[in-house]
């Protein structure tokens, strides 16, 4: 049979175009299902978007943050979460904006620079009282004047004396006999010299053979009169004081020192000072003696340098400028910048960075201050050494810790931490050991379990020994036991594991505030939050594993909840 050429012609067309429309179409469909598979695995996992600088913000889509106006990125994209559920995490572009910067604990030697303010005091040792020898009538004072120098033996008033005048003529009588009775006649020389009167003096009475009317009265030391007491025509008596005197050779130099200042301040501490007189010069000394007290209003105590004072240019009443560098290089100690610092009253933090393969985070740590230095502290306790904490930008991390719900030094303390002994805490053993027992029954509604052991929970808790609490603990003990004595009072009374698990909230609130101030084991807890128990009041439980196991509804809702914090 005689094929058609047309008809040939005409079927191989037909077959390529089926073969090109088949493709086309199966091109089509496979595109359409990684379309439709690609927009499946969108929506089963939508991207959230938050701010690098706020990281509570959390969005659906892209846009600006609400709080500060940055562009939102992607949660993948940003640095990560922490484990630690109250670190707050920072991205790079968010501590550079903060102006973040950090730095490693090191120890170092204890220094400071201490400024201090003085006054220039007379010493109290070079201060004389110039007395009169004999009782008498000043008849020609020669010191007239304040501030006028005397020299020792310089002749600073004339006095008239009778009963010097009856002991001369005593001595020229003597003096006549003094062959027949020496005794009298030295007798009567010493009694004027009890007066101080000079051998020349005497002699001087002896060789004109009568009784001088004046007497001069000679400087006993040598120095500034701070004070005149008397004027020519007083009577004096024997010892009265005519003026005070001080030689200023040696003056004291009185530093305030404030209470903040006194541990830095120690006999042998070398100062320098400055005053306004000699801006361009400097003098040194060394404190000899510290105040025992504290002045009751101005609160400091004082410190004294002795300083010698040849050339007179120190005067007392001038003010000083001082300064003493303290610096104990013997024990090192932890030092940290005070900008690290967040204190007030009681409370000081600090902020420590830690880094992992997830990103860079920073954790809020208690610390207890010690000395404090120029623009450092000493930090007694809560930081180590190697560990890296923000020293700048620190307000921003707590201002972005506050506004993630997290702890911050803006927000109370949650819980109060106080050590317990050991001895306590082996008492608490068996009542954690059956905490857990009660909860993981509820968790496999097993409620023949659960009531069982919340039965022996409460027989272990009466037989809890108290004297292991001792002094502050105790009391806290005290204030928890009232509380749990009603939490168990009922506890193995439920009748249905619903009842058993409302009084399980109860239990768990008080298991996990006194978990949060005794902190009674080594080991890792997580507190757990179900916002949907309790009639959507949300209920909380303590668990030794991160995953969710809710024990307010068991199987019905095994894994509703999330970690709240981690219990270290």
């Amino acid at each position: 049979m005689k094929i058609n050429k047309s008809v040939i012609i005409t079927i191989l067309i037909s077959l390529v175009l089926g073969v090109v429309i088949g493709y086309l179409i199966s091109s089509s469909s496979d595109q359409e299902t990684s379309t439709s598979n690609n927009q499946q695995i969108e929506k089963s996992s939508p991207e959230v978007w938050t701010c690098s600088m706020h990281p509570s913000v959390r969005q659906n889509e892209a846009g600006d943050c609400p709080i500060c106006g940055m562009d939102l990125i992607p949660v993948n994209k940003a640095d990560g979460s922490v484990l630690d559920p109250e670190a707050v995490s920072m991205s790079a572009t968010a501590m550079e904006l903060a102006q973040v910067s950090t730095t490693i604990v090191e120890r170092n030697a204890v220094e400071k620079d201490i400024r201090l303010t003085a006054k220039i005091q007379a010493d109290e040792r070079l201060k004389y009282s110039q007395v009169a020898h004999f009782a008498g009538r000043i008849e020609d004072l020669k010191v007239n004047y304040e501030g006028e120098y005397v020299r020792k033996g310089q002749v600073v008033a004339l006095l008239y004396s009778p009963e010097l005048l009856t002991a001369q003529e005593e001595l020229l009588q003597a003096n006549k006999d003094k062959e027949n009775q020496p005794s009298l006649f030295e007798a009567s020389k010493e009694k004027l010299k009890n007066w101080k009167l000079t051998d020349a003096q005497i002699e001087s009475i002896i060789a004109s053979g009568k009784p001088k009317e004046q007497f001069q009265l000679r400087a006993d030391f040598s120095g500034y009169v701070t004070e005149k007491k008397v004027k020519e025509g007083d009577y004096v008596k024997l010892g009265q004081s005519l003026f005070e005197l001080n030689n200023f050779s040696r003056v004291w130099v009185l530093f305030d020192v404030y209470e903040q200042d006194i541990p830095f301040v120690e006999v042998g501490s070398e100062v320098a000072f400055t005053v306004a007189s000699f801006p361009n010069q400097e003098f040194s000394g060394r404190i000899n003696f510290i105040d025992p007290t504290l002045d009751a209003k101005s609160r400091v105590a004082k410190a004294r340098a002795e300083i010698q004072n040849t050339d007179g240019k120190l005067k007392p009443e001038m003010l000083v400028r001082g300064n003493i560098t303290y610096e104990n290089k013997a024990e090192l100690a932890v030092i940290v910048p005070k900008s690290a610092v967040m204190w007030t009253g009681k409370k000081s933090v600090v902020y420590v960075q830690e880094k992992t393969d997830k990103g860079v985070s920073f954790v809020m740590r208690n610390v207890e201050l010690g000395l404090p230095l120029n623009d450092a502290f000493v930090i007694e306790s809560g930081l180590k050494e190697g560990e890296e904490i923000a020293v700048q930008g620190v307000f921003s991390i707590d201002a972005a810790a506050q506004l993630a719900g997290k702890a911050s030094m803006m927000s109370p303390d949650k819980k109060e931490s106080l050590q317990i002994s050991d001895k306590a805490k082996a008492e608490l053993k068996p009542l954690y050991e059956l905490y857990f027992d009660l909860k993981d029954a509820l968790t496999v509604d097993d409620f023949k379990t659960a009531s069982a052991k919340a039965k022996e929970l409460r027989s272990v808790y009466q037989k809890i020994n108290m004297q292991a609490f001792q002094d502050d603990v105790h009391e806290k003990w005290m204030g928890y036991h009232v509380k749990m004595e009603k939490v168990l009072e009922h506890i193995h009374h439920h009748n249905d594991i619903e009842s058993l698990r409302k009084n399980f909230i109860a239990l768990s609130d008080w298991m996990i505030e006194m978990t949060e101030t005794f902190r009674p084991t080594s080991q890792k807890m997580y507190l757990q939050h179900c916002p949907m128990a309790d009639n959507d009041r949300g209920a909380d439980w303590l668990s030794m594993e991160e995953e969710i196991v809710n024990p307010y509804f068991g199987a019905s809702m095994l894994t509703c909840g999330e970690v709240e914090k981690v219990i270290n």
